[in-house]
């Protein structure tokens, strides 16, 4: 604990200094909310204009990503936000704000969400057609080891730590091995840039602005080359947010005609069935570990929407290795439980 304290501290004591460079009253540090990280962030005001900081934790956060990506987009024609001052050592940015208007807050308003979903699927697309990106920036690939790896959250955090399931070793095998022929579905679905965390909480409506650039991009530095069906899987089975089916629909409709893919809808969605279905596994165990290591209980709520997109893609017959191996080690009343509303959070 006094370890612990001692960090804070410390935090606290560079961050007064790098606002006294800027010449910032600290009295107008306001903070801003949180995400499933070692990052804060808060707005501060200076010269009458609101401007964001990024604190991250150098031995926890790196913020090179964080400005390689932010200048990546904005040179293609994005919006992510402008750094204007950075403190790499420490890990300080010094941000454009882009106000308060997420996309979340607006969908509050549901006569918006066609319009809004259909300017975040542009994005996407766009980013489709982007050329020679790879050669401004080195990413990492999204290969079948890095997918493989987030999949086990499932097992590690969810299935043994909230359930407290007990997982054997060559059960362990069997899931890893489960998941190489289902990864084979990606293989005929192009690589593009991965954003990798494309849901409503990170985007912002930027309404003085056109096109594409209306959306406003955040939480982008673990981007990745990766399939370009896991950033729609991400948006359209948002794990914060239920989506109807006419609209997922829609939206599935314009990103493969926006990419001249309608020929090969087939492909695609094999692919973005497995992705899904990777993806809410391993958000099962980031939400789960949130709560077990940070006392953060706030995500729980959305596991039973995770376990519908789960057993909803599991009806795909290319997971069917997967499927056999859930239905084999999670035992059917452990699941009726947990898509349940979980009460008292």
């Amino acid at each position: 604990m006094e370890i612990l304290k001692s960090n804070k501290e410390t935090r606290h004591s560079l961050l007064l200094k790098f606002l006294e460079q800027h010449n910032i009253n600290h009295l107008n540090l306001l903070p801003l909310a949180d995400d499933c990280s070692f990052r804060r962030y808060f707005r501060v005001r200076k010269k009458n204009k609101d401007l964001v900081i990024m604190d991250a934790p150098p031995d926890k956060e790196e913020v090179i990503p964080f400005i390689q990506m932010s200048e990546l987009l904005n040179a293609y024609g994005f919006s992510a936000p402008k750094i204007f001052d950075k403190d790499v050592k420490n890990g300080f940015l010094l941000l454009e704000d882009f106000g308060d208007k997420t996309y979340t807050t607006a969908l509050n308003d549901l006569s918006k969400e066609i319009d809004l979903y259909e300017t975040a699927v542009d994005v996407l697309i766009e980013i489709y057609k982007l050329k020679d990106f790879d050669h401004a920036i080195r990413l990492p690939s999204y290969d079948q080891k890095k997918l493989q790896s987030e999949a086990l959250l499932f097992i590690e955090w969810y299935l043994e730590q909230r359930l407290q399931l007990d997982i054997s070793q060559q059960e362990r095998e069997r899931f890893m091995e489960a998941w190489i022929d289902c990864f084979r579905q990606n293989e005929s679905v192009k690589s593009v840039l991965v954003l990798r965390d494309y849901h409503v909480d990170n985007l912002m409506v930027l309404s003085e602005r056109t096109g594409v650039r209306q959306c406003g991009l955040l939480d982008f530095q673990d981007a990745v080359i990766g399939p370009a069906s896991y950033d729609l899987v991400s948006l359209l089975q948002d794990s914060r947010r239920d989506i109807n089916d006419e609209t997922t629909s829609l939206m599935l409709d314009r990103y493969l005609e926006g990419i001249g893919g309608l020929d090969n809808r087939d492909n695609f969605m094999r692919s973005y069935y497995t992705l899904g279905t990777q993806r809410a596994l391993k958000v099962f165990g980031i939400f789960t570990r949130q709560d077990i290591l940070y006392g953060n209980s706030k995500y729980l709520i959305h596991i039973p929407r995770l376990w519908r997109y789960t057993l909803a893609n599991l009806e795909f017959e290319g997971l069917g290795a997967i499927r056999a191996w859930i239905n084999k080690n999670v035992p059917q009343t452990f699941i009726d439980k947990e898509t349940k509303i979980i009460e008292n959070l």
